[in-house]
């Protein structure tokens, strides 16, 4: 039974987006159509590499194609808010990448409209369906580690000292917790189902004023914890553990995830390997597909009010730091 093709746009033609349209080649009934951003030159370079069939020079003519039944948004996290909005008002379903905004209050503003117009939306979170990620999420969910009580989950890595880099421009949203720390954040959200209670946190600011490495700890109700951090000045060993009260499990490079390995107490070890071709970000993009086929609003993989209480959760972190940036004002 063949799959009802999906069309798809692409906002963006920088680097995350040209992983994602590589990877879209992997996706059952997908077709890449279109290409926009602000530099028209850029939208033609990226749709001759990608074979995409039109390019345009603004989000407004991309929003008006059509023929494009979804758009994902590969742009910088300050402008997320804009582009989505304009997106969803010409009733154009979006997947936005991570960071989904630079704040909740934002967040809140484009997930209103999404409902109010009944226009699927979705946080890119791409690590969520990675099948070595599915398969831990069966694990807990089959009691195999028992209670969690600990989660760890690290992602860091050095870009050396570059000013100039968005990474490190409060103007572009830059700093470790928004680029690297929401992998892990939103980990310790997967696992654990609910907000934490209580935050504990620690940063490095750097000289252009935003975090270049931070530690955090996260409290939930009867003392489970979660040990998170992150830096763009620092390379880390980036894997996460889960401690239960019958085992734990071991992904090595979760925000890649190539394999997990279950370690209960009595049993031997077990493990599991992903021998995929693509990358990963097909499977994000085949659960966005899935849902615009099945009339879904959103996926429960990566639910809307979760996405929001996120964004919330690094507000609260950054207002310990004391690190504002021009969307919060």
């Amino acid at each position: 039974m063949s799959l009802q093709t999906i069309k798809w746009g692409i906002l963006g033609p920088g680097w995350i987006s040209s992983k994602f349209a590589a990877d879209l080649a992997f996706a059952a009934g997908a077709e890449l159509v279109a290409v926009g951003g602000r530099n028209l030159e850029k939208s033609e370079k990226f749709a001759k590499q990608f074979n995409i069939s039109r390019a345009y020079g603004s989000v407004e003519e991309l929003a008006q194609d059509a023929e494009v039944d979804i758009v994902y948004v590969g742009t910088l996290h300050p402008i997320h808010k804009e582009n989505v909005l304009e997106l969803l008002r010409a009733g154009k379903a979006v997947v936005c990448e991570k960071p989904f905004t630079m704040n909740a209050a934002e967040a809140k503003e484009i997930i209103e409209l999404a409902r109010d117009k009944k226009v699927f939306l979705m946080e890119a979170m791409w690590t969520r369906f990675l099948p070595p990620i599915r398969k831990v999420m069966e694990w807990i969910a089959a009691d195999k580690i028992g209670e969690v009580r600990l989660v760890k989950a690290d992602f860091g890595f050095d870009i050396g000292w570059a000013p100039e880099s968005r990474l490190l421009d409060p103007a572009l949203g830059g700093g470790a917790l928004l680029d690297a720390g929401i992998y892990p954040v939103s980990f310790a959200s997967l696992i654990y189902g609910e907000a934490p209670a209580k935050i504990m946190s620690s940063a490095r600011i750097g000289a252009t004023g935003v975090d270049e490495q931070f530690s955090l700890l996260f409290e939930y109700e009867g003392g489970r914890t979660a040990a998170l951090n992150g830096a763009v000045q620092l390379g880390m060993v980036s894997d996460a553990y889960i401690y239960g009260t019958k085992g734990h499990i071991h992904v090595p490079n979760f925000l890649f995830g190539k394999s997990a390995s279950l370690h209960a107490k009595g049993a031997d070890a077990e493990s599991f390997v992903d021998n995929r071709q693509a990358e990963g970000y097909a499977f994000e993009a085949e659960e966005a597909m899935n849902a615009l086929r099945e009339g879904r609003l959103e996926s429960s993989i990566i639910p809307l009010d979760e996405t929001l209480t996120i964004m919330a959760t690094l507000d609260e972190i950054r207002k310990q730091w004391g690190l504002r940036y021009p969307a919060d004002e």
